[in-house]
């Protein structure tokens, strides 16, 4: 193993690592300012708090895995006591999460992903990449698929194999200090990762592959969360040839705009806006991510539907205020 594994253990890191010879791939991630920062706007119960912090992890994985410019948003819409959950992360690992419940909604503590998101086998697992800077008329790309798996590792490794057609497996954890996250995957061969390195055959790259899935298939879910991200990737890999990269800091951004939070009401219609303009004088809205307040009254309201500018697809809206 590469000796120069140090890092800031301050601040919230994903750190990438390679195996030599072999196109196989590696990220470790541990998010705890950030997390904390988003379980400060909202008090979900603990199984939830479990999902969506995993969810928050496997996004800051995939984000730093892709070469993209833009977001990533990931969100399962639900048919259970848990309705929706949205976690967000930009190519600089900025990153935003919000869970909504369904009113009344009832959670206990032994819920499973299952019991909270698919109870009637209609969950949805969604995966939209929205580039920063769009050619005209280009949407973003968006994934649809069954809520396929029983924990959220599961599930994101059957999206990734239906869709990407990569080898990707993850073992994720959360609780209500820390996001962690492994994630290992195998490149197609020639895919360029190994240009300056002999490349290895076959027979060699799926055995390291099955042997490095075999040894973080030994991490427990108590030492994923209790354990530094040095300590495990020496505790897991240090018979392994691997090489480290600077790592990463992931941090709490929220994107929220007034300008976004007008597309929304665009989004609802001149009609429905004046009518609920009508009951309440003025329209409250609430960030669902950050809590930030915008008011819009009916000339700010007159002004949005004068405008022809065009409407932006909007992941996830903000309540109004009655």
């Amino acid at each position: 193993m590469t000796p120069d594994m140090t890092q800031d253990i301050s601040q919230d890191t994903l750190q990438k690592f390679i195996f030599d010879n072999a196109a196989v791939k590696g990220e470790f991630v541990e998010i705890s300012d950030t997390w904390r920062e988003i379980q400060s706007r909202h008090d979900y119960p603990a199984p939830v708090k479990t999902v969506l912090g995993e969810m928050l992890a496997a996004a800051a994985l995939l984000s730093a895995n892709l070469k993209f410019n833009g977001a990533i948003i990931m969100q399962i819409h639900g048919d259970g006591p848990v309705r929706l959950l949205v976690v967000e992360c930009d190519s600089d690992l900025r990153l935003r999460a919000t869970a909504k419940l369904a009113e009344g909604a009832v959670v206990t503590d032994d819920a499973t992903l299952t019991d909270l998101l698919n109870l009637h086998g209609k969950g949805r697992f969604v995966i939209t990449l929205d580039p920063l800077e769009k050619m005209p008329g280009q949407q973003p790309y968006q994934g649809i698929v069954p809520l396929d798996g029983d924990d959220m590792a599961t599930v994101i490794e059957n999206y990734m194999l239906r869709s990407e057609q990569l080898d990707t497996r993850l073992w994720l954890g959360a609780d209500a200090t820390v996001s962690r996250g492994l994630l290992l995957q195998k490149l197609p061969r020639h895919s360029g990762k190994l240009d300056q390195i002999e490349q290895a055959s076959e027979a060699e790259e799926l055995e390291t592959w099955n042997r490095a899935v075999m040894l973080a298939s030994t991490l427990k879910q108590e030492e994923l969360l209790s354990t530094d991200i040095q300590t495990l990737m020496n505790r897991l890999f240090w018979e392994e040839t691997i090489r480290v990269f600077e790592p990463a800091h992931p941090s709490f951004h929220c994107s929220c705009t007034r300008e976004k939070v007008g597309n929304m009401l665009k989004m609802l219609g001149r009609g429905e806006v004046d009518e609920a303009l009508a009951d309440l004088g003025q329209l409250g809205i609430n960030c669902d991510f950050c809590g930030k307040h915008y008011e819009f009254d009916k000339v700010d309201c007159a002004q949005l539907f004068a405008t022809d500018t065009p409407v932006e697809v909007l992941i996830a809206a903000g309540d109004i205020k009655h």
